[in-house]
This record gives C-alpha cells, structure tokens and sequence, in this order.
C-alpha cells in the first residue's frame, strides 16, 4: 500500500473513531485552536467556563463582597467542598480529601504523617491484622521505602522526611517492595504512573503487599487522576497526593490534593500543623488541638482565586464515568501508535511506554535521537507534547478533549519532522 494510501486509510479511520466516541461533546467545553495539544500531562487546557467564574470571584466575590466572602461566597469550606468534587475521580468516598498547597508540601505531610501513624500507640498498621500482618511494635519501624524512579521532588521530600523521622531510606523499583517490605518498614511511596515512560503501577497489588506488612501506602497520583480509575478506598490506600493541574485541567500551579484514609483521621498527625487545621482556627490558642477529619490536613489560608479557578475546571467532569475516560484513553494512545508504526520509519523512534493496557498510563514516551530538537519542530508545526532528558518525546493523551484526529496528525507530523 502507498504512503498516500496509507495516510488515507487512517484518516478515515481517526474520522470514524471521533464519530463514534461518546466524549466527544466535552470537547467544545475547552478552549482550543488548532493545535495537537499532547501535553496535558504538564498541564491541562482551558475549560471554557473558568475564566467567567474567575472573573465573578474578582469582581464581585472579592470586589464587592470583600472578606464577606469567606462566609457568604463559601471560601473557608472550599478546600474540603472541593476535595469532595475529587473524591470520585480518584474512587474516595466523600470527607476524604482536602484541597490546598502544592504536591510538594502534600508528600511531605503524608509522608512523614504516615511514619507518625505507623510508630503510633496501637503499633504498627491499624488494618494489619484484618489483611495479614503481624501487628509487629510500632517503634521498630525505621524505614521510608522510596520510589526509585521517581519524580526528583518526591524524591528529595522523601530524603528530608527520613533525616525528620530518624529512618533510612530505601530506594527500590516498585515491582521489587513486595519482597523488600518488611516490619521495619513505615511506609512506602510511590507514584501510579512512571512520568517519564508513562508506566502504570499495580496500585491494588503493591498497596495489598505494603500493608500486610503492617507499613502505611502513600501513593502520588499525579499522572493518573483524571485520566484512569484509581480506587483508592476499594484498594486500601492509605494516604495520596496528587496534584490538580494535569489531567484535571485546573491551571498554572492550582492547588494540590490530600487524602487520608478514614480509618487514618483520628490518627493522622500533620508535620505542618496551622492555624486553618486547628479545632478552633479563630479562637487564637497558643496549643495546637487538630480538626476533625480530614481537615487536619490544612495548613494556612487557601489561595481562593486558584482555588475556585480549579473548582469551576472540575464542573467539565459533570455527567462523566471515568471508566470511559479509560477506555477512550486506551483507544487513543493505541491508535497513536499504530500510526506511529506506520508513518515513521523503523528504527528512528522506539516507544518505552508498555504496550499491556494494565502496565500503561496515559501517555506515549518515545525515544529518539535528538529528542529535544525534534521536540521543538513539532511545536513549530503545531503539535504540541514534551521532551525529558536526554531522549524522550512525551505525548499525554487526555481523553475529554484529544480526539483520535489529533492522534493521527501528530504522528504524521512526527514522521515528516524526522524526515525533514
């Protein structure tokens, strides 16, 4: 067959796959132009009602109303109202979740809150016995399990939390800490998906391992809220971070997420205890006494204008079963790659994303020589993904708004790229 007809062939075929995708109406609810844009996992595009919502909070909520606000505009509740709005997303039942600081800050409180429940009065996991641990004492554990792949923050949050808790800290790959977890072990973290090669995690498997060992499960969901099912009440997660900017379309730096078990709650001793996470925030006690629930995970005032710009991103996920999102996700990037394997020559990209649907996230990492160059000849020709040292390409894939159209034509414009 030709390279015409082949272009055609496929063409025809990314035409009928949009017609018949069911999310194909969410589309018109982002703004867009006519770029392919891939890189929604950096940061997502516009939704199109964000920027009237904004503009009412500066105008009107700030504007007139002023600090009135906080009560009658519904600031001070927005970081748990808008955990809840998450909470589905992620497969956590309501109360579990609150909103607010970065990712960073986020690892860092469950992190070093899980070594502090871990080390608590009743030793060791709270659930141990029920899932196969041994109840082994809580003040022998005195190690942090650390993803060894990942990305550099947690990393070094992950390093200055073990100096904090006086435990070592153990880099491994996640398909090694099943057979590395221990009784020493506090907790372990570690990310749903790898950032680079887009390598997805057994959640349920490595967090079932974690826990029969009687050691707390953090997870980074940074790369995979939004875009695939998670679970995290029906797999036994213990705490999660993950932040809101990807795959959840809520802007430039938006605030990050906490969840904490509810078993965890009554438990759950923040390493940044402040003023918004204390029981009585306006009663100006020189004592710390944490909140109920989750908001013991609060720490300062929120930023409300990011804040509520997040909240009004996440309305595009009304009506929205994130079992379809997956299922659209899967179709993409596996058309990716069929018109990958068909347009580009052998041998000039190799793909390092697995192809087993369970082992794969939502993006496709390609490596080739003088990624970073290419990288940019692609932005110039209006297909936009990512490159990450020294030879990757990155294309996300977020299913709500990249139709199978735009799949084809990046790897169309890949192959003419190299070829130029």
């Amino acid at each position: 067959m030709s390279d015409r007809a082949v272009s055609a062939r496929l063409r025809d075929e990314a035409r009928s796959l949009d017609a018949a995708d069911e999310l194909r109406a969410k589309r018109a609810e982002f703004v867009l132009d006519d770029t392919v844009y891939l890189d929604g996992n950096s940061l997502g595009a516009l939704p199109a009602q964000v920027p009237g919502r904004v503009a009412d909070v500066i105008a009107r909520q700030w504007g007139e109303l002023r600090i009135r606000s906080w009560d009658e505009s519904g600031w001070w509740a927005a970081p748990e109202r808008i955990g809840d709005r998450i909470a589905p997303l992620v497969g956590a039942a309501p109360g579990q979740i609150v909103v607010g600081d970065s990712t960073s800050v986020n690892v860092f409180k469950a992190l070093v809150g899980a070594v502090r429940l871990a080390r608590g009065e009743e030793g060791g996991h709270p659930g141990a016995g029920a899932s196969g641990g041994a109840g082994h004492p809580g003040e022998g554990r005195d190690e942090i399990i650390v993803d060894a792949t990942t990305f550099p923050t947690d990393g070094y949050i992950a390093q200055s939390a073990a100096r904090l808790t006086g435990c070592r800290l153990t880099p491994l790959a996640p398909a090694d800490v099943p057979a590395a977890v221990s009784s020493r072990t506090a907790a372990v973290l570690l990310n749903h998906a790898d950032y680079r090669t887009g390598r997805l995690h057994d959640l349920p498997s490595l967090t079932a391992a974690v826990r029969a060992a009687g050691a707390l499960a953090v997870w980074d969901l940074c790369h995979t809220a939004g875009a695939l099912p998670v679970g995290l009440d029906a797999h036994g997660v213990d705490l999660a971070v993950g932040c809101t900017y990807k795959y959840l379309n809520g802007g430039p730096g938006s605030p990050a997420y906490l969840y904490v078990r509810e078993e965890h709650q009554a438990r759950f001793d923040s390493p940044l205890p402040g003023w918004t996470s204390h029981v009585e925030p306006f009663g100006m006690r020189p004592e710390f006494e944490a909140a109920q629930g989750v908001t013991r995970g609060r720490v300062g005032t929120p930023d409300i204008l990011s804040m509520l710009a997040l909240e009004a991103a996440l309305d595009v996920w009304d009506g929205v079963a994130v079992e379809a999102v997956r299922a659209k996700s899967l179709a993409l990037t596996d058309f990716f790659l069929r018109c990958v394997a068909a347009y580009v020559p052998k041998g000039r990209v190799e793909s390092i994303t697995p192809e087993a649907h369970a082992e794969r996230g939502s993006q496709v990492a390609l490596r080739c020589e003088g990624a970073g160059d290419v990288m940019k000849r692609l932005i110039e020709r209006g297909v936009v993904g990512d490159f990450r040292a020294p030879d990757v390409l990155r294309f996300g894939f977020t299913p709500l708004y990249v139709s199978f159209a735009d799949a084809e034509r990046a790897a169309r414009v890949l192959a003419e790229t190299l070829d130029a």
